[in-house]
């Protein structure tokens, strides 16, 4: 997969080199564009170390500018398989208390709902179980499917998308990460989790790619 930088990446990437520090408001006001917008593009620069952002100062250079070509490179080469992890999963049959306990047991930024045969069902984040059990004193015996988002609303990548696009969709859709699934032949509709892809992950690889690079 190659990857071509926008022409507005490429031009916040000429406006903070000039004008660093520079904050996202400086850099929406030079583009003639909301902050809103620029959150993406920004995000994913600072991810592929072409942006370092400092909190309550801005935007500076990043690690990676000098070597911009090589760093693009290995983002182009890395699929969701190489970076995935484990996923943590509750049955349909599961109940917000059981839940609540694999969240915590498995230090997880969220829970694949799956169905007897490992299909996903739907997923569940700590915020939404929190919202139906704020004020409910019964809450912990609902089920879990009254608090998780369902399928088709449930974003998820297979395991042979590139990396990149899987950040993308994170920074889009603002989730901290995604199932990983794989789609059963017999069945377009059902896909099994096999995995999960997150923030936590990426940075990991990230880690263990700037430990190599220096070995």
């Amino acid at each position: 997969m190659d990857i071509t930088l926008t022409a507005r990446q490429l031009e916040i990437l000429k406006f903070v080199k000039l004008h660093a520090p520079i904050t996202g408001d400086q850099l929406a006001e030079m583009l003639g564009t909301g902050k809103p917008t620029l959150r993406a593009d920004l995000s994913l620069l600072v991810m592929l170390r072409l942006l370092e952002a400092k909190p309550r100062v801005g935007y500076f250079p990043g690690a990676a500018v000098g070597s911009q070509d090589q760093s693009l490179k290995r983002w182009a080469d890395a699929y969701v398989k190489d970076v995935q992890g484990l996923p943590n999963s509750v049955m349909e049959t599961a109940t917000v208390q059981d839940a609540v306990i694999s969240l915590f047991m498995g230090n997880a930024e969220a829970l694949t709902v799956i169905d007897a045969n490992r299909h996903l069902v739907g997923v569940v984040t700590p915020k939404e179980l929190l919202k139906v059990t704020l004020g409910n004193a019964s809450a912990s015996a609902l089920p879990v499917s009254m608090a998780m988002a369902r399928i088709p609303a449930v974003a998820a990548v297979y395991p042979d998308q590139p990396l990149l696009e899987a950040v993308k969709k994170m920074l889009v859709q603002e989730l901290d990460g995604l199932p990983v699934v794989a789609k059963e032949e017999q069945c377009s509709r059902k896909f099994e989790v096999i995995g999960w892809i997150s923030k936590t992950n990426i940075l990991h690889w990230m880690m263990e790619l700037e430990s190599d690079r220096h070995e």
